[in-house]
């Protein structure tokens, strides 16, 4: 097929290797474009805060579903990464990612049977997994077992404890220890200890709601570790907390492990939280480039409809120019509206720079990004990342 003609996703790629060293405005439209700059200073804020309160780091690549951002988040300090599907770790394995955590429950024998091929087919990598039932536990060990995958704790299992999101886990207490008990009885797995994530609170607007939120959240899974003790049980780490809440659970002392992954990118959903005291603050760092195709009196649209960002979280936000509001329009097309009476809107050709709402969903849509330096105005393309996990629902 003549290439000019091909608009595959193997094209698309190559096309858009031809872009590096390219301005930023020779980007074609609708695009996810990564301001280099901002993550890089986002990287190293967290990374700096991790090794500051001496918790360990595991960002969640569910978020940005890329190998090259896993690799680079491990070599500024990260322990590891975690996902929430199979699949997503399966491929960023098999993408030289050597520490990964499926921070969530499978129990579908199909999906245990691939993770346990790989267990077997990549032993210089590292997985874990988390439980909430005994059909998860034995289904997990029948599925090691049948690939033949022997020896001592060859994965680790996490216990995972609801602690106030009302979605999985056991209540806090004893269920846990009869899980960690059922663990102990299969040499193919070992008991990692508690998964302890309170999705709800981390986009509470009010910083003393997410405490509160917080609060409980320690209590259960402080509760949790003193009961499995008791039973004689070694509860070797905690592990949660998200963007939203990280320096809560770190000042609880009860969490050893941040699963944060918002930070990396920011959107616009966590731009609404009111700041909490001792955190980082980090910048929106991934965009939607995208440009005005039509133009009315009363308002003007651009061509990042549905398409191109998810709306779970809420519409995009624009961030450049300033004085424009984002309305639906619909799967390509964005309406923009002056935000207050007599502000310009802009021209024909125009281009719009869009932060999404949520931006894991919103990277699952493109198969890449754009990384560019030097701002997005006068900026250059520097590198690519491949949505490597991108439609790993499995």
């Amino acid at each position: 097929m003549n290439a000019a003609f091909d608009a595959s996703p193997a094209t698309a790629w190559q096309n858009a290797q031809a872009l590096i060293g390219q301005s930023v405005a020779d980007i074609d439209t609708p695009a996810l474009v990564v301001d280099l700059d901002a993550m890089e200073r986002n990287l190293a804020h967290m990374a700096a805060y991790a090794r500051a309160h001496g918790v360990r780091l595991r960002p969640h690549a569910k978020m940005h579903k890329s190998a090259d951002l896993a690799r680079l988040q491990m070599a500024h300090g990260a322990v590891g990464v975690c996902v929430q599907k199979t699949d997503e770790a399966l491929i960023l394995a098999r993408a030289g990612v050597t520490d990964i955590y499926i921070s969530n429950e499978v129990i579908a024998l199909p999906k245990l049977q691939r993770l346990a091929q790989a267990v077997r087919s990549l032993p210089d990598t590292r997985f874990a997994i988390a439980v909430d039932s005994a059909a998860g536990v034995l289904r997990l060990a029948q599925a090691l077992e049948a690939a033949g995958v022997g020896g001592e704790g060859r994965i680790d299992v996490f216990v995972e404890v609801d602690v106030g999101q009302g979605r999985c886990g056991v209540p806090p207490g004893e269920p846990a220890v009869d899980l960690a008990r059922l663990i102990a009885q299969h040499p193919v797995l070992r008991f990692g200890g508690l998964q302890a994530y309170h999705g709800g609170a981390q986009h509470r607007r009010d910083p003393a709601e997410r405490a509160k939120a917080i609060g409980e959240a320690a209590w259960a899974a402080a509760l949790t570790r003193e009961r499995l003790q008791a039973a004689g049980f070694t509860v070797p780490l905690i592990t949660g907390a998200g963007t939203g809440t990280f320096a809560l659970e770190t000042s609880s002392r009860v969490w050893g492990e941040l699963q944060v992954g918002s930070y990396l990118f920011m959107d616009a959903d966590y731009a609404r939280n009111e700041s909490a005291p001792l955190a980082p603050v980090f910048e929106h760092a991934l965009f939607i480039k995208a440009q005005v195709m039509s133009r009315s009196a009363q308002h003007a649209v651009c061509d990042a409809g549905h398409k191109s960002h998810a709306v779970d979280s809420g519409l995009p936000a624009v961030w450049s120019p300033a004085g424009l509001v984002f309305a639906n329009g619909g799967d390509e097309h964005g309406i923009l509206r002056a935000a207050h009476a007599g502000h310009p809107l802009p021209s024909l050709g125009d281009t719009v720079w869009l932060v999404p709402g949520h931006c894991d969903p919103t990277v699952n849509l493109h198969n890449l990004m754009l990384g560019v330096r030097g701002g997005l105005t006068e900026g250059t393309v520097e590198r690519l990342f491949r949505v490597d996990a991108r439609g790993a629902l499995g």
